[in-house]
C-alpha cells in the first residue's frame, strides 16, 4: 500500500508540472501565469477538485507516442467562488502549446456536460495554439463537440471565457451569450496568425494589430472586458460572478448593502443641463443610483454612445442599458444597436429567466 501511495504522489507531481519547469519559466517570463496558478487564484483555496488528472492522448503518429504528458494539456474540474460551485477548464500552454487533441476536448466536454446538468456556471481560461495538427480531423471534431455544448448551454448557464494567451478558433466570435475577457499585451484572438497573413497577402501585421485586446475591445466588439494582467482578469471574473445567477432557473446572489434605498443625491438635480445641446455623462447617474456606486460595465471601449453593464439596487442585480449623451449625443448607430443583444440583454436572460 505504501508503494502505491508513493506512486500516486509521483504521478500527481508529474501531472502538476505540466510541460516541465523550463516551460513554466518561459510562461512566467512572458508575463503569464500557468493553468494551475490561474485556477488557484480563481477559486477558493483548497476547493478545486480536479477531473481526469492522469488522462493522456491516444495519438500514435508523428512521434507523439513518445510524448504522453499527464492531463494532456488542459486542467479541468470544479470548485467554489464564494459559496457557489463553478466548473472550470484551463488550457496549459506549457504542454504542446495548449493545442487541443481529441482526449483534451473530451475533458472539456465532460465538465461542460456536468455544469449544464447541475446548473452551474462554466469558466474557460484559454491559452492555446489551436488544434493539435498531428491528430488531424479528430482534433477538429473535438472543437465541434465543444461548440455543440456551447450552444446547448446557451441561455441555461453562464459561460465565461478568458483569453489569456493565443486563441486561434472562431468559437468566440460574436457569441450570443456569455462574456469574453482579454488580457492586454499577452492575449490574442484570430483565425490565423501573422505568418499566414504574410504568406497569402504579403502584408506584415503584428499579433496585437491582428487580434490583440485593443482591436477586439474597441473595433470588433468581440471582447467584453479587458484586464491589465492575468491576476486582474481573474479578479474581474470573480466580480462578474457576483452579479450572475447559477442558471436560468435561479435568482442572482443577493448582496447586502448599507447603502440606503431612500438616500437622496442633490447632484442629480444638476446633472442634466438646461441647454438640450449640451452633453452630460450618463455614468454619473448610473453610479449615483447603484448600491455603493458599484457599476460593472461591459464593452466599455466599444460603441461608447451606449452604456451596458450591471449594478445592484438594494442588493439585487439589475441590468443597465443607457444612452450616453457624452458620445455622439447618445444616438444609436450600428455598433451601439448590436451591443445590447450581444452582451447585456442576452446575459440578462439569465437574470430575468427564460
Amino acid at each position: 500500500m505504501k508503494e502505491k501511495i508513493e506512486k500516486l504522489k509521483a504521478l500527481n507531481h508529474k501531472a502538476e508540472l505540466g510541460g516541465g519547469e523550463d516551460r513554466i519559466a518561459k510562461q512566467h517570463a512572458a508575463g503569464k501565469l500557468t493553468a494551475r496558478e490561474r485556477i488557484e487564484l480563481l477559486l477558493e483555496k483548497g476547493s478545486f477538485v480536479e477531473i481526469d488528472k492522469f488522462v493522456t492522448h491516444t495519438c500514435h503518429e508523428f512521434g507523439l507516442e513518445k510524448q504522453r504528458p499527464l492531463g494532456d494539456g488542459v486542467v479541468t474540474g470544479y470548485g467554489m467562488i464564494g459559496q457557489r460551485t463553478v466548473f472550470v477548464f484551463a488550457q496549459d500552454f506549457t504542454v504542446f502549446g495548449g493545442a487541443l487533441s481529441e482526449t483534451y476536448a473530451r475533458k472539456i466536454c465532460k465538465i461542460m456536460d456536468m455544469a449544464t446538468e447541475l446548473g452551474a456556471p462554466v469558466i474557460g481560461l484559454n491559452d492555446s495554439g489551436g488544434a493539435r495538427i498531428q491528430e488531424g480531423v479528430r482534433s477538429l471534431a473535438g472543437y465541434a463537440e465543444i461548440f455543440l455544448r456551447n450552444s446547448l448551454a446557451s441561455g441555461v448557464i453562464p459561460q465565461i471565457s478568458a483569453i489569456m494567451g493565443r486563441v486561434r478558433v472562431e468559437r468566440f466570435t460574436r457569441r450570443r451569450d456569455g462574456l469574453i475577457f482579454m488580457v492586454k499585451q499577452t492575449s490574442y484572438m484570430f483565425i490565423t496568425g501573422p505568418e499566414v497573413v504574410k504568406s497569402v497577402t504579403q502584408e506584415e501585421v503584428t499579433m496585437e494589430n491582428l487580434g490583440g485586446s485593443e482591436v477586439h475591445s474597441t473595433r470588433s466588439g468581440v471582447a467584453h472586458c479587458t484586464a491589465d494582467n492575468d491576476m486582474d482578469c481573474i479578479l474581474k471574473i470573480r466580480e462578474l460572478m457576483s452579479f450572475l445567477p447559477n442558471n436560468n432557473m435561479e435568482e442572482p446572489p443577493f448582496v447586502p448593502t448599507t447603502d440606503s434605498p431612500n438616500r437622496i443625491d442633490p447632484q442629480l438635480d444638476l446633472l442634466v443641463p438646461t441647454n438640450p445641446n449640451q452633453p452630460y455623462d450618463m455614468k454619473e447617474l448610473i453610479l449615483s443610483v447603484a448600491d455603493d456606486q458599484n457599476f460593472f460595465e461591459i464593452q466599455e471601449e466599444y460603441a461608447k454612445n451606449i452604456i451596458i453593464g450591471y449594478i445592484r439596487l438594494n442588493g439585487k442585480t439589475i441590468g443597465v442599458v443607457a444612452n450616453q449623451p457624452a458620445a455622439l449625443a447618445g444616438t444609436l448607430d450600428i455598433n451601439a444597436s448590436v451591443r445590447p443583444p450581444v452582451s447585456s440583454v442576452s446575459a440578462m436572460r439569465l437574470i430575468y429567466r427564460c
